[in-house]
C-alpha cells in the first residue's frame, strides 16, 4: 500500500507522479480503496465501495499510460461521487431508506465525462437524504448515518454533501463531486476543511443527477486545493444535450506561473455578516485574518451588501415548490413516510401545499434580482465573505433548536425580528439565487475543537476562473488547505 503522504497529494502532483511512472494507478486506487474501507465507516463516508470497476478502470489507465495514450491530468485518479450521479449497474440511494436498492442502467452524464478523463470510481459517497429537500433537523438524516467532521469526529462534515465533505480532507479519494441547490457544496467545504467549487448554474450537466430543484442545482468538485477543482472542472463543464439547461460555453483554465504579489489591482467587495455569540467571534477573528492575507497579495478590499432583496425566502420557496413537483408521486404514495427525519417529512408534505403565487413572486424577483447582483462585478472582481459564520456542530445538535442562551436568562416573550439588512449579508442564499460560482477553502482552525473555518470567494457568471484565481493565491500564501486529520 501506498504511504499516507502519497495519499494526500493534490490532483495535480498524483497525476504528475503517475505520468513519471513513479505511482501505479492500479496500486493508488488498491490504497485508496484500502483506505476507505478502514476509514469510511468511522467518518460515514461512504455509500458504497466500487472495488471491481474501480480496479478495471484503473488496469485500463495504466496500459493506456504506459502505451502514451494519455486522457488528461485526471487519467489514473480515483475519485468518489455523491450519491444521488447514476452509476449504471451500481446502487444509488440518494441518501434514503426508501431508495436504499435503486439501480440505474446508465450513468450520469458527469460520470461519463469523468470515464472519458480516464479517472476512476472508486465510491458512491454517502448524503443528506434527498439533499434535505424538505428539510432536516439534525446530520444523522441520512441512510448511512452521520458525516463527521475528520478534525473532530463529534462534530458534523455538513451537508448535504456529506460524504464528500469527510472523504477528501481524509485522504480516502484523489478528489470527489458534490451537489449544491442552497450551501451543500458551501458548507461542508466549510465545516471539514475542503476546497470546493460550485459551478455557475448551468455549466455542468446535471443528466443522471437527482433533481432538488430544476433551476437551482449545481454540480461542482470538492478537492484538496483550488487548482484541483479547476483542473477537475476543465473535465466536466459543458454543453450537454441530455440536459437543455447546460449552457454552451467552454471552460479552460491552467494553474498560473506567475509569482510575486498575484492579486495587485484586484478588487474585492467584502461581505462582512453578524458572527453568532456561540461559536462567531473566533470565526470572525480568523475571517479578519484571512482578509489581511488577502490585503498582503496586493489585494484592494472594500466592504459591501448584496442589493436589498429577501434572498434566503426566495431560495426556499424556489427549490421547495420545485422539489414538491419533483418529488410529488413519492409524497403523495405515502412512501414520504419511510425518511429517517421528521423534519424532512413535514417539510416534503407541506412543500405540496405552497401556494402558486409565491413560486411565481419568487420568480419575478429573482429575475430582478439576477441584473441587480451581476451590477456589483462592475466594481468588484470579486466577492469575499466567510463561508459559514461558525465552525461545524455537534453531530447531536437539533437544527431548529434556538441558540443556546446564558444561565439564568429567560427567553424574550416576544423575539425581535430579524434587521431587514440581514439577507443583504448572506452570501449562500444571494450567489445561489442569482446561479453565481463560488470556491470556498479553510482559513484557519479554531483553537480549542480544532474546527475548520472557511472563506469565500464568489464571482460573475462563468467566471470560474476568477474563484479560483483568488482561492489558489489565498492558498499559495497560508498552509491551511494541506493540514491533515489526525485519523
Amino acid at each position: 500500500m501506498l504511504s499516507e503522504d502519497i495519499l494526500y497529494l493534490s490532483v495535480q502532483e498524483l497525476s504528475t507522479q503517475i505520468h513519471a511512472r513513479k505511482i501505479s494507478p492500479v496500486e493508488l486506487t488498491e490504497s485508496y480503496l484500502a483506505r476507505l474501507e478502514k476509514l469510511g465507516p468511522k467518518l460515514g463516508a461512504v455509500a458504497t465501495l466500487t472495488p471491481d470497476l474501480a480496479l478495471e478502470q484503473a488496469r485500463v489507465a495504466e496500459r493506456e499510460i504506459a502505451a502514451g495514450r494519455t486522457r488528461g491530468p485526471l487519467h489514473g485518479i480515483p475519485f468518489g461521487a455523491k450519491d444521488l450521479l447514476a452509476t449504471r449497474g451500481i446502487r444509488t440511494t440518494w441518501g434514503a431508506p426508501p431508495f436504499k436498492d435503486q439501480v440505474f442502467n446508465y450513468d450520469a452524464a458527469l460520470i461519463r465525462k469523468l470515464r472519458a478523463a480516464g479517472a476512476v470510481l472508486v465510491a458512491k459517497l454517502s448524503m443528506i437524504e434527498l439533499a434535505g429537500g424538505g428539510g432536516y433537523s439534525n446530520g444523522s438524516a441520512s441512510l448511512q448515518g452521520p458525516s463527521r467532521c475528520p478534525y473532530n469526529l463529534d462534530h458534523w462534515a455538513g451537508g448535504s454533501s456529506s460524504g464528500p465533505g469527510a472523504a477528501v480532507p481524509s485522504a480516502l479519494v484523489g478528489f470527489a463531486i458534490g451537489s449544491e441547490t442552497l450551501g451543500s457544496i458551501i458548507t461542508p467545504a466549510a465545516f471539514s476543511g475542503v476546497s470546493g467549487l460550485r459551478p455557475t448554474y448551468g455549466r455542468v450537466s446535471r443528466h443522471g443527477a437527482m433533481a432538488l430543484s430544476w433551476t437551482m442545482d449545481k454540480l461542482g468538485p470538492m478537492c484538496r486545493s483550488a487548482v484541483d477543482c479547476g483542473v477537475v472542472l476543465n473535465a466536466i463543464a459543458g454543453k450537454d444535450p441530455d440536459d437543455p439547461t447546460s449552457l454552451d460555453a467552454t471552460f479552460a483554465w491552467w494553474p498560473p506561473r506567475g509569482k510575486g504579489k498575484p492579486l495587485v489591482g484586484k478588487r474585492l467587495g467584502v461581505i462582512q455578516p453578524e458572527f453568532p455569540a456561540e461559536g462567531g467571534p473566533e470565526a470572525g477573528q480568523i475571517f479578519a485574518a484571512a482578509l489581511d492575507v488577502l490585503r498582503g497579495l496586493g489585494a484592494k478590499l472594500e466592504e459591501t451588501e448584496f442589493p436589498d432583496f429577501p434572498y434566503g425566502p426566495i431560495a426556499v420557496t424556489l427549490y421547495t415548490a420545485e422539489a414538491a413537483s419533483i418529488f410529488r408521486p413519492f409524497i403523495e404514495s405515502g412512501k414520504v413516510m419511510e425518511l429517517i427525519d421528521e423534519s424532512q417529512k413535514s417539510g416534503l408534505i407541506a412543500a405540496l401545499s405552497l401556494p402558486a403565487k409565491d413560486y411565481l413572486d419568487a420568480c419575478r424577483l429573482r429575475a430582478e434580482i439576477l441584473p441587480a447582483v451581476g451590477k456589483m462585478f462592475e466594481k468588484y472582481d470579486a466577492l469575499v465573505s466567510p463561508s459559514r459564520t461558525g465552525p461545524a456542530p455537534r453531530i447531536d445538535v437539533d437544527f431548529n433548536a434556538p441558540p443556546p442562551r446564558p444561565a439564568g436568562e429567560k427567553p424574550p416573550e416576544h423575539p425581535p425580528a430579524p434587521p431587514p439588512s440581514e439577507d443583504r449579508k448572506s452570501t449562500i442564499a444571494a450567489s445561489n439565487v442569482a446561479g453565481l460560482p463560488a470556491l470556498s477553502v479553510p482559513c484557519g482552525f479554531t483553537k480549542e475543537k480544532n474546527l475548520p473555518i472557511g472563506i469565500q470567494f464568489v464571482a460573475d457568471a462563468l467566471r470560474e476562473d476568477v474563484c479560483i484565481e483568488f482561492a489558489a493565491a489565498y492558498q499559495s500564501a497560508t498552509p491551511w488547505h494541506r493540514k491533515r486529520p489526525s485519523l
